[in-house]
């Protein structure tokens, strides 16, 4: 499965939170990721996110949605199977989200 943030949510991520306003980080993970999820405990087929087109994607939007997961109940091992991140536009982009998730492991065994 392939999904295009820019073209299938938005070009224009926003804050962390729903009450931040559109298109928040929170809106994506409980919209969209965490169906992307259940869909990979499905038919264990990875999922590439693919980050390019966007303009700028903020630290908060990125850790609520990513690092979200985990704090909202999903296996950090599974969060990261599930995923391919891709950017080749901005290529810190992928190591910053794992980094999100690795982090969130952190909290999930604390």
């Amino acid at each position: 499965m392939y999904y295009k943030i820019s073209d299938e949510y938005t070009d224009k991520p926003g804050g962390r939170y729903i009450s931040d306003g559109k298109f928040s980080g929170e809106d994506f993970r409980e919209k969209k990721l965490k169906k992307m999820v259940e869909e990979y405990r499905k038919n264990k087929e990875k999922i590439t996110i693919d980050f390019d087109g966007g303009y700028g994607y903020g630290n908060s939007f990125l850790e609520e949605s990513f690092g979200g997961l985990v704090r909202k109940g999903y296996s950090s091992e599974e969060v990261l199977s599930c995923f391919n991140f891709i950017s080749n536009e901005e290529p810190s982009l992928v190591s910053k989200v794992e980094g999100y998730i690795k982090e969130a492991i952190y909290e999930e065994k604390m």
